[in-house]
């Protein structure tokens, strides 16, 4: 799948004497795409839990796990996608239908990308940013030009009252994510 460039990410960090440093600085370190989709993801960073605990230096990059659209328990989570143009299923929908127990903001970075949902939709532009709150949603590239969202989600949980109203309840949640 043609990508974009993937995104520079500069993580910074301590030396074990306090002092500010950049630990790294490059291009993301796992990027993941779904070629049959034209949807590319590049995992920025995530945390699992809140707070989140700050150590001098990352045991491990905490990038390297699944591709999982929802972020760990009391986590985040930030990724750039990318969706090509021309890759609509037959409904006009370029990702499945989904809902997921977090707050989500996407930035548009580039192009155009509509937001579906069960009632209506909306185009977002480069710019643009929505605030997913964990409706049932679906994205479509419409345009002739990559679009590149970036997103930040956060995890959340459905009020009790609410999630009463859920045609299939808690059990129609997204737990995982898309498979490579």
């Amino acid at each position: 799948m043609p990508r974009l460039n993937a995104p520079r990410r500069v993580v910074t960090g301590h030396t074990p004497d306090g002092v500010s440093v950049v630990l790294s600085d490059g291009p993301v370190p796992v990027s993941r795409s779904l070629p049959a989709d034209g949807v590319a993801f590049h995992e920025i960073w995530n945390t699992s839990g809140a707070p989140a605990r700050i150590l001098a230096v990352e045991p491990s990059e905490p990038t390297e796990r699944t591709l999982a659209v929802p972020p760990p328990p009391r986590g985040t989570k930030i990724r750039i996608n990318e969706f090509l143009p021309g890759h609509l299923d037959s409904q006009g929908r370029q990702s499945p239908m989904h809902r997921t127990a977090s707050i989500d903001y996407g930035i548009v970075l580039a192009g155009s990308i509509t937001l579906l949902l069960d009632d209506s939709e909306v185009t977002l532009h480069a710019g643009d940013v929505v605030i997913q709150r964990g409706t049932d949603h679906a994205w479509a590239n419409r345009g002739n030009v990559p679009a590149r969202v970036a997103f930040i989600l956060v995890d959340a949980e459905f009020d009790d009252s609410l999630a009463a109203t859920l045609p299939e309840g808690l059990d129609g949640l997204m737990r995982g994510g898309p498979t490579p």
